[in-house]
């Protein structure tokens, strides 16, 4: 049973009370767990989620509509880009499947900053775009489809909490490639990891070693695992067992309309804006975000 905010209330002030006590500070390592404690039941009393107010790993993947999915791709990256840049947050690249015309198949960030992944979390979903195609010769209105994953991005600590055995994974190297697989680093770096009983699959090639590589393919899998068993309401354990369900193109968040009107609508919400610029060529995604905080 969760505890409510009085009971939080007692309990922090408890807490407290040893801090002003004249030994508290003779246990550095128990000072520092009773002040960690404090700060995470202050968060829980203001509503924050554990996770809510640290970075976040973003995935864009490309579904159904083809090479205009994978351009619709490169334009949600873009958008968050900018709305990261204006929430004063870095963005570093993960890993990129590119095609010849700089549209993406796959393409995972990780965005660091406070409050990232808090705000970022509901843009998980199906996003859709309806326009006139630039790649359809004879310029008919084409509809695709992209996904957006937003994961926590866990301390090294946090990190050890969640153990998925040796025996569970596949773990494949491959060189690191650009647009039409031109080899940009000639050794094997490049990570794959696969999660044999979920058949949940996590890529890491932007680092310099294999190493580097596999240890930030192994924190996004975590934390994938983690996600969902939140999502699904069951144990860390159970989740990891689960077969990965295929994505359902057309369940859809939100619809990016280019064609024969302009709008973007938020499909849980109903919070729309016909500036479809601002969105996607500025990131301005503060009306979806807050709406979506407004729910909860």
């Amino acid at each position: 049973m969760e505890k409510d905010k009085n009971e939080i209330t007692k309990e922090i002030e408890g807490l407290e009370a040893q801090m002003g006590e004249p030994d508290f500070w003779n246990d550095k390592n128990k000072a520092q767990s009773v002040v960690k404690k404090i700060a995470e039941l202050k968060d829980a009393k203001e509503g924050l989620g554990k996770y809510d107010k640290g970075s976040t790993v973003l995935t864009i993947i490309s579904g159904a509509g083809g090479e205009d999915a994978e351009d619709f791709a490169e334009m949600l990256f873009q958008m968050y880009r900018k709305y990261a840049g204006r929430k004063k947050w870095s963005i570093s690249l993960i890993h990129e499947n590119k095609n010849d015309d700089g549209g993406y198949r796959s393409v995972s960030v990780e965005i660091d900053g406070r409050g990232a992944y808090g705000m970022l979390k509901h843009e998980s979903g199906v996003h859709r775009l309806v326009r006139i195609s630039p790649f359809d010769a004879k310029k008919l209105r084409h509809t695709s489809f992209c996904l957006v994953e937003a994961l926590p991005k866990f301390s090294k600590l946090e990190e050890r909490d969640i153990i998925i055995p040796e025996s569970d994974i596949k773990i494949e190297f491959t060189k690191s490639s650009g647009p039409g697989g031109q080899n940009v680093n000639k050794r094997e770096t490049a990570v794959r990891i696969t999660h044999l009983p979920s058949n949940i699959s996590v890529h890491s090639s932007e680092e310099r070693s294999q190493e580097q590589n596999r240890e930030r393919a192994m924190a996004i899998l975590r934390a994938r695992i983690f996600k969902r068993a939140g999502e699904e309401k069951k144990s860390i354990e159970e989740s990891m067992k689960l077969k990965n369900t295929e994505i359902e193109w057309g369940n859809q968040i939100r619809s990016y309309v280019l064609h024969p009107y302009k709008m973007v609508k938020d499909h849980r919400t109903e919070v729309e804006t016909s500036n479809v610029s601002a969105v996607l060529e500025e990131g301005d995604l503060d009306i979806f975000v807050s709406a979506e905080g407004d729910m909860l």
